[in-house]
């Protein structure tokens, strides 16, 4: 019993999770889907959720836990990826330590980007001052990096390696995104592009912020089976919600602000983990669903009063 109601509080930490950091995903979604063909969208919508869901959120983690143990051969670790054998999960966990620590810090320095220097609507206090030192952002991450690499070598030379793994992943991929918040704008604007050219690229920036949810996933479990299940989930509702509500669920301001605190607390479980500290099982999944829940209610509270507010009549007096 205790492990059904564990495995569905994963499977539903993993869908909230994967579902409210992907939203910048669905909004390029929107935009650039809003400019191609019925067809071409029918088929981005139906055909490219397949590379969605099962080549990223599936085959991206199954890579992953390749690399725990490359000598093991493919049949091998497909078997040992969907076991539910607790010696066989106990194993994988016993040599992920890098990693964790390569994703750990992946997520945490991703936060600090968001919290430091990426404009956002104001949900904590001190979020505004701490913005406006945003360029405090490098020496921080650089002297954090510094201090986790030389106490993992106290622990091991590949967990201090994935560290600094963890860092080449978010500078990289930050790179990857400016430059395509830039195409995009270019794309927005051009009457030239056909519609294959922008679906390609919707794919290609989908595989891009599927890297958030599937590292994050491994805060919540090392089953691949309930990843492929938890981001599915997630997946397919973005794509739902990118025709759909889109511009209703821009309304909730501070659902960014909750995937992003979401991101800081698996970040730095991930990188406890990696120093071996067993964090519970439960703690992931139910920190997520609180700190989204959390600030869910604090965009529809914001939406009510802005509603009440903007219905309520001036005063000519």
């Amino acid at each position: 019993m205790e492990y059904i109601l564990l495995s569905v509080l994963t499977i539903v930490g993993l869908s909230l999770f994967e579902l409210v950091s992907s939203i910048d995903n669905a909004v390029i979604n929107a935009d650039v889907l809003a400019t191609v063909s019925k067809k071409a969208r029918r088929w981005f919508l139906t055909w490219g959720i397949l590379s969605a869901v099962f080549l990223m959120r599936g085959g991206l983690p199954f890579l992953i836990i390749y690399s725990l143990d490359p000598s093991l051969s493919l049949q091998e670790t497909f078997a040992r990826a969907f076991s539910s054998d607790p010696e066989v999960i106990a194993a994988i966990e016993e040599s992920a330590p890098p990693l964790l620590m390569a994703g750990g810090i992946f997520l945490v320095f991703l936060f600090l980007h968001w919290l430091f220097l990426e404009s956002k609507h104001y949900g904590i206090i001190g979020e505004a001052y701490i913005q406006k030192k945003g360029v405090w952002f490098y020496a921080i991450v650089s002297i954090l990096l510094t201090s986790i690499v030389w106490f993992s070598l106290q622990i091991s030379p590949l967990v201090a390696f994935g560290a600094t793994v963890g860092s080449s992943i978010f500078f990289i991929t930050h790179g990857f995104r400016q430059n395509a918040e830039q195409k995009e704008k270019e794309m927005l604007g051009s009457k030239s592009m056909s519609d294959v050219s922008k679906i390609l690229y919707l794919e290609v920036i989908d595989a891009s912020f599927s890297i958030d949810g599937v590292i994050g996933a491994f805060a919540f479990t090392f089953s691949i089976l309930f990843i492929l299940i938890g981001n599915g989930i997630g997946a397919i509702a973005v794509r739902q919600i990118t025709v759909r509500n889109i511009e209703n669920v821009k309304k909730y301001k501070y659902l960014k602000n909750g995937a992003m605190y979401s991101i800081a607390v698996l970040g730095a479980i991930m990188v406890a983990n990696s120093f071996r500290l067993h964090i519970p099982e439960w703690l992931s999944p139910i920190a997520t669903i609180t700190i989204l829940g959390y600030f869910f209610m604090k965009s529809r509270n914001a939406l009510k009063k802005q509603v009440s507010d903007s219905d309520t009549p001036v005063s000519t007096h």
